[in-house]
């Protein structure tokens, strides 16, 4: 059995986004391009990975298994490109993290981190934005991972990591669906489920504002999957970045996307420490893994939303 690590990683962003066009537009490839790549694979494995659905790609049995496996190799690659060998290192970090990060970001790269350095203890704290930064000030934190848009403390020092893109999220079969884009002014149309988290509701308000647009708000919300409950049951619409989106709700629903036409800030996320701090090895590990994973440019076009 012989196939690629590329293909692989189409296969993996398939399975993530459930659509062949939007993975294709994450890997900056032709949809045509992931198409042949997956038949390829599939003929490689000798059976199907995915079933082609009007609404988009599901994944089989076999595909289900076969995900299980292709992450755990591109996790054990990631490890071994991203992250030259460094001296281990034994100490505790205190990273600090707001709810959406805790449950969409940080999980998989502490994992890792706990893999590459034994000796390393980090310990999480989930608080709301400005608990954290007043944290790091009085020196109760070493770390934080935080929405860096949301930063205005020029006493902390932040690095911005992704830029998470916000799409409109949608049910299976919704009319706006089969459309390339959407505009706000449909949206406003339809009733919205608004998320909370991490002041997603206060940005809302001033993209809503700057394009003149009012939504019809039904539901305020700091819970990500009540939101895609919601949608995916056919109560509205949401709009949420890549990072959070997976495209079944907790009851088995499907939650479709589509781009908005008019500019929406991405999500930005990043660490964050207070300014002029002195950093411990075990700080200098994780900005460096962090660094190293998403920013060093011969990987970055492998980084995920």
């Amino acid at each position: 059995m012989n196939f690629s690590l590329r293909q692989l990683r189409y296969f993996v962003t398939i399975a993530e986004l459930g659509q062949v066009s939007r993975a294709a537009e994450q890997l900056h490839v032709t949809q045509s391009a992931v198409t042949i790549s997956i038949r390829d694979l599939e003929n490689e494995l000798g059976y199907k990975l995915f079933n082609r659905e009007s609404h988009g790609m599901e994944l089989t049995d076999d595909g289900r298994q076969f995900l299980a496996h292709a992450n755990s190799i591109e996790a054990a690659v990631a490890d071994a490109h991203n992250m030259p060998r460094q001296a281990d290192v034994a100490g505790d970090l205190l990273l600090a993290a707001t709810p959406t990060l805790v449950g969409y970001f940080l999980p998989e790269h502490i994992h890792r981190l706990s893999g590459l350095q034994p000796g390393l203890c980090i310990a999480m704290r989930e608080l709301d934005r400005r608990s954290i930064e007043a944290g790091l000030l009085a020196g109760e934190f070493d770390m934080a991972m935080m929405v860096t848009s949301n930063v205005i403390n020029p006493a902390l020092q932040t690095q911005t990591l992704i830029d998470s893109r916000r799409r409109l999220w949608l049910p299976t079969g919704h009319r706006l669906a089969e459309q390339a884009q959407v505009s706000l002014a449909e949206v406003a149309r339809e009733p919205l489920m608004q998320l909370t988290a991490d002041e997603a509701g206060e940005a809302a308000q001033r993209y809503w504002a700057h394009y003149g647009y009012t939504p019809d708000v039904r539901l305020r919300s700091s819970s990500i999957e009540a939101i895609r409950s919601m949608v995916g049951n056919g109560q509205g619409v949401a709009i949420a970045s890549d990072m959070q989106y997976r495209p079944w709700s907790l009851e088995g629903k499907r939650v479709e996307t589509v781009l908005l036409k008019e500019h929406i800030p991405p999500l930005s996320v990043g660490l964050a420490w207070r300014a002029g701090s002195e950093f411990t090895p075990a700080m200098k590990i994780v900005r460096n893994y962090f660094r190293q994973r998403f920013l060093d440019p011969p990987h970055r076009h492998n980084k995920r939303p």
